[in-house]
């Protein structure tokens, strides 16, 4: 654990949601990961420059 830091999400929930919203799992559990990589980075550069700023 990384304090001030997003390590990932939560697949399982996130697999919950693309279910109950009617996308297929299959393609959600294909593109999920991809798309949480970019997230994290993403999400981890803003909270980094806003304690900079």
């Amino acid at each position: 654990m990384i304090p001030g830091a997003l390590l990932g999400w939560d697949m399982g929930a996130a697999l919950a949601l693309a279910r109950a919203l009617g996308i297929d799992t299959l393609i959600a559990a294909e593109l999920l990961p991809e798309i949480e990589a970019v997230m994290v980075r993403k999400l981890n550069k803003q909270m980094e420059g806003s304690r900079d700023g």
